[in-house]
């Protein structure tokens, strides 16, 4: 059982949501000619074509159970996906950030509830900053309807997957995990882009922002993922993870002109700090420590 915060796994994850983060700026442009749905698609299916051609021989030797748990996860982190950018078309991106931030609550619970896996008292208070933080970074205003539940939905399905790499991504050949995921990935999306027709992108700098989206923000950031999450609890993970919207804010304000705000300097001083307690908790525990589910 992962009891430790592993520091380069730490490292990892800190790139992928940095990785994550800077999206929200890069592809800000391209969306406004391309359909979400399309892009996705676009976006996923290069991805999948470029490891296919990477480790297209290795992965026929990749045993089923392998297959079935890469299919599995990659299914439902594309689900996440397009469920998450279906909502966005009726909730306001803000109060979405918030919604999709819940899975670092959501991980935990889901872990408890499969595994009966217990919950600290610093880990619990990590994920209170967290909620807390991102709740000042995101949430101005709050109404429920069909895009907000299916933003739940979607938050739910991401804290599915973070579970199941935390259960599968050890005893699994971490480049074949990935590159199934990733094929998975480009299928399910690719065929949700079909109806109507696919968009592709026009010029050089929308090829590049696809291109960036695919190996940069796609695979690597999936591989990353897969192999931190071998080393590092998933509660942990899901706590790091919640960086995200904080780095977009980075990039937004250096790069996308938006400024500096209370709201961000509080709530992102929040998250980082939930993050590094995340980190310092495991190793500050041992088996005999007293959690708060046991």
């Amino acid at each position: 059982m992962k009891t430790r915060v592993d520091a380069i796994a730490m490292l990892a994850l800190i790139c992928v949501t940095a990785i994550w983060g800077s999206t929200f700026f890069i592809i800000k442009g391209i969306l406004t000619a391309i359909p979400t749905l399309d892009f996705l698609g676009v976006r996923f299916f290069i991805a999948a074509l470029v490891i296919f051609v990477l480790r297209g021989r290795t992965l026929l030797r990749a045993s089923v159970t392998t297959w079935k748990r890469g299919l599995m996860a990659g299914t439902v982190f594309a689900v996440a996906q397009i469920v998450q950018t279906i909502g966005l078309e009726t909730a306001d991106a803000s109060v979405s950030g918030f919604i999709t931030g819940m899975y670092v609550i959501l991980t935990p619970l889901l872990l408890f509830i499969a595994f009966r896996t217990p919950i600290s008292k610093p880990v619990v208070f990590a994920l209170v900053l967290a909620f807390t933080g991102l709740s000042i970074l995101s949430l101005n205003g709050f109404s429920v309807g069909l895009g907000e539940g299916l933003t739940f939905i979607s938050a739910v399905l991401f804290a599915v997957h973070i579970v199941l790499l935390d259960q599968w991504a050890g005893q699994e050949s971490g480049l074949d995990l990935v590159a199934i995921q990733l094929i998975a990935l480009g299928v399910i999306c690719g065929v949700s882009a079909l109806p109507g027709g696919i968009v592709l992108p026009s010029g050089i700098n929308g090829w590049a922002v696809m291109i960036y989206m695919a190996v940069i923000a796609g695979i690597v950031t999936v591989g990353l993922q897969t192999w931190a999450q071998s080393r590092i609890p998933a509660t942990s993970a899901a706590v790091i993870m919640t960086t995200e919207p904080v780095f977009a804010a980075i990039f937004a304000i250096l790069f996308g002109g938006e400024h500096l705000t209370w709201r961000l300097f509080a709530g992102g001083s929040l998250v980082v700090g939930a993050m590094l307690l995340a980190e310092l908790a495991p190793r500050k525990s041992s088996t005999a420590d007293e959690g708060l589910v046991s």
